[in-house]
């Protein structure tokens, strides 16, 4: 019964139907809670319908956040262009010799990986999705 409920939650975890969910799942607030949920189902606190439920909110959360919160506004030029790519509608560049700016502050590194999406798009499929 365990492996199944594991399996579920798993399986949860691989359907990346909107691309923010994957980015935002992978950072260390997602993978905290997925760890957090995880342990809840083994000690049978949970079902593993619950933790997909919570999973679902959280990416909605999140996304929603993002898109209203944010407020700041940053720029940044790059010495280098070193690969782009677009694929499934995520834009990835891989850049050299970065310099951002924000308003007076400003940070410079060698080497910066930037995965972009549209974040406007996906919350317009969450919307659709209700009906």
């Amino acid at each position: 019964m365990y492996i199944q409920q594991r399996l579920l939650l798993h399986l949860a975890r691989l359907v990346k139907t909107r691309v923010l969910t994957g980015i935002v799942r992978n950072t260390t607030l997602g993978n905290t809670l997925q760890e957090s949920l995880d342990d809840l189902i083994q000690y049978g606190q949970i079902t593993p319908q619950l933790a997909i439920k919570v999973l679902l909110q959280f990416d909605k959360s999140v996304n929603t956040a993002l898109a209203n919160r944010v407020k700041s506004r940053l720029t940044f030029k790059a010495g280098k262009l070193n690969t782009y790519r677009f694929c499934d509608n995520v834009w990835t560049f891989m850049l050299n010799d970065v310099e951002f700016r924000e308003v007076q502050e400003v940070a410079k590194v060698d080497k910066v990986k930037i995965v972009a999406c549209d974040g406007k798009n996906i919350g317009e499929e969450n919307a659709g999705s209700k009906r």
